[in-house]
């Protein structure tokens, strides 16, 4: 049942639900009795300034440069961080204090994730750069673009290792990025929508 103060005597505000739109009322909490054409009118479903925006099932280039190397650095820090933790644990001597043990995990810490954070963006990086590139290219947003662009950044970021390991490494990465597309496909006829 509705609030009385939300619809005075004599409005048919009920009638005027559009489907899609839900009501907002930043005052319900307050108990002040407020008109209801004062409420503010937001949509449920995205807004787009351009129609040929609702068209596009991808992000931006700019958002998928930002995405990927944001979550890679922060991986790779996690990652990295929890390496200097194990490091720091192993390297502790008996007769050291807390200040010295807290300094040592620390310095291991901050210094392993940083390091493994900055590898691991730069790589989310050049996956990002390649994987829009090939969309820009192709003119097709597929599997092919992700494992190419897998293939591509492995090799690249080993290249300067020599061509074994460039090749070794682009393998690695164009089967890490199938991996990863069969994941994500597994996850969404699998997993359900929360």
């Amino acid at each position: 049942m509705a609030d009385p103060r939300m619809f005075p005597p004599g409005s048919n505000a009920q009638d005027d639900h559009v489907p899609g739109r839900r009501k907002y009322n930043p005052y319900q909490d307050l108990n002040v009795p407020y008109n209801y054409k004062n409420l503010y009118d937001l949509p449920t479903s995205p807004e787009f300034l351009f129609q040929e925006e609702s068209a596009v099932q991808r992000r931006s280039w700019g958002e998928n440069l930002t995405y990927y190397t944001g979550i890679g650095y922060l991986s790779g820090a996690v990652g990295g961080a929890a390496l200097g933790l194990r490091q720091a644990a192993a390297g502790a001597e008996p007769g050291d204090t807390a200040k010295i043990r807290a300094n040592r995990l620390l310095n291991a810490c901050g210094s392993s994730g940083r390091r493994y954070g900055n590898r691991v963006g730069v790589i989310g990086l050049m996956y990002a750069g390649m994987e829009s590139g090939m969309v820009e290219v192709r003119d097709r947003d597929d599997w092919i673009n992700s494992v190419v662009a897998g293939l591509g950044t492995g090799a690249l970021f080993r290249a300067a290792n020599g061509p074994r390991s460039a090749a070794v490494a682009g393998a690695v990465g164009g089967v890490l990025a199938a991996a990863a597309l069969a994941g994500k496909q597994l996850a969404k006829r699998y997993v359900p929508a929360i």
